[in-house]
């Protein structure tokens, strides 16, 4: 499948506004770190996702176990996943978050499997790309 084009990525990145961030982690050497704190500087509400951490506070957000956990104005999920459990990401996401337009998956992710699925209930998808990249490179 082809991937988003510019054009798309500039819409999401500018529609956008509650992104839950799947796989967060609190180690600010990490790039899933590193991508939230730039999100939010940019004006986005990042709800991190990481069962180890649920309950810690992030940024102000209280950091979640699950996406069923996350409010339901979630409008993106971006998933600092391994590519094997994307589907089970994007299930947990199609479930549970009603207000979802656009599904992202990191550099390196792709799932084409779950890519069709989010499709097929009309969802965005973006994968193997970074937000905070895409940001500086199309709206920066």
């Amino acid at each position: 499948m082809q991937n988003a084009s510019a054009a798309t990525i500039r819409a999401i990145l500018t529609d956008t506004k509650t992104i839950a961030l799947v796989g967060f982690s609190a180690n600010k050497a990490r790039p899933s770190h590193d991508v939230a704190r730039f999100l939010v500087s940019k004006g986005y509400r990042v709800i991190p996702v990481n069962p180890g951490l649920a309950g810690q506070v992030f940024e102000g957000e209280s950091i979640r176990a699950t996406l069923a956990d996350c409010p339901t104005e979630v409008d993106m999920v971006d998933i600092f996943r391994r590519s094997e459990h994307v589907g089970q990401v994007v299930d947990a996401a199609l479930a549970h978050l009603p207000n979802l337009r656009t599904v992202w998956m990191q550099l390196g992710v792709q799932d084409p499997v779950a890519e069709a699925k989010a499709q097929d209930r009309g969802l965005r998808v973006v994968w193997d790309r970074c937000p905070k990249i895409e940001w500086q490179r199309l709206l920066a």
